[in-house]
């Protein structure tokens, strides 16, 4: 078996986002690490703020980022040797860490530095929209003429844009004149991985300087979300990790990327299913799974092991 795991992006944040990994005594040091940094349990600040909070920019990339990190604890055992980590948006950091390059302790402290760095980097209403059902061509036109900007690829031509608030309405207006099938203004308060993040990615790079990654072990593939490209130099892979705040987001070619290093299934490890249902709608025949199938961590386990000789 050679298993894909997918970190997953902000969007996805709901009351009940830790149901699974939070009880799992191994991801125990994950949450009182996070809950020092949130100010709050996140267990207890997914069920007791709102949804807008849970959807701040700071806080929703450290409920993601600790969701996934609880996840790959509690499934440790039960992963196999051989796998394939991409992470989308701030999902790539915290694939650095269940593909073992960073520790969770440190992972979390960085996540509060990229958010902080993006937010003061950020312009008031600046924000990302899905859109689906355009090419590629009339999406570039587009964000050319009202000024915003392709920030994630996903596949079956379904783009992220990013911008200001007032450019992302006048591209919504022009999408549906123009029949696209899906536009959808997202929960995120950042323009993500466009140019207007300029200066978070140069302040986020100054802090991993600070860090001490270590090579992927062996059998271990981590994915650059810039190209979909392997990490084989932490520097090379650093510069990318700190760039992708403010460049476009190739998360179809990551995905290719897991195909091509040879994934005989993936598992999402959430909050939600939008990257596992990705994966199925290309490749139907893949055993595919979000964790938030499972009703139980044992469930995803035997699973897991019955894909495991595959």
């Amino acid at each position: 078996m050679v298993l894909a795991i997918l970190c997953s992006g902000q969007g996805r944040q709901h009351p009940d986002m830790f149901a699974l990994t939070g009880d799992s005594p191994e991801a125990a040091s994950v949450f009182a690490h996070a809950a020092k940094l949130l100010g709050a349990d996140p267990r207890d600040f997914v069920r007791s703020e709102s949804i807008e909070a849970l959807h701040r920019n700071r806080a929703g990339q450290l409920l993601c980022t600790v969701q996934a990190l609880a996840a790959a604890a509690a499934l440790r055992d039960a992963m196999p040797g051989r796998k394939i980590v991409a992470g989308y948006s701030i999902g790539e950091l915290a694939a650095w860490c269940v593909g073992g390059l960073l520790g969770e302790t440190d992972t979390l402290d960085l996540v509060t530095r990229r958010a902080e760095a993006m937010d003061a980097a950020t312009q008031p209403g600046d924000g990302l929209m899905f859109v689906r059902g355009l090419s590629r061509a009339d999406i570039d036109r587009l964000c050319q003429r009202y000024g915003a900007a392709v920030a994630i690829v996903n596949p079956g031509a379904a783009f992220v844009l990013g911008g200001a608030g007032s450019a992302l309405r006048a591209i919504a207006d022009a999408t549906r004149e123009m029949h696209a099938e899906r536009v959808v203004e997202l929960p995120v308060e950042v323009a993500s991985h466009t140019s207007r993040l300029a200066a978070a990615s140069e302040a986020f790079r100054e802090n991993l300087r600070m860090t001490s990654p270590t090579i992927p072990a062996a059998g271990v593939r981590i994915l650059s979300g810039v190209d979909g490209a392997p990490v084989v130099s932490v520097e090379t892979g650093l510069d990318k990790l700190s760039a992708q705040i403010s460049q476009t987001v190739e998360w179809a070619s990551c995905l290719q990327g897991c195909i091509e290093a040879g994934a005989t299934a993936f598992l999402e490890l959430g909050p939600g299913q939008a990257l596992s249902r990705m994966v199925g709608g290309i490749w139907h025949d893949m055993p595919t799974r979000s964790l938030e199938d499972f009703r139980t961590l044992q469930g995803a386990r035997t699973w897991l092991a019955h894909h495991a000789d595959r």
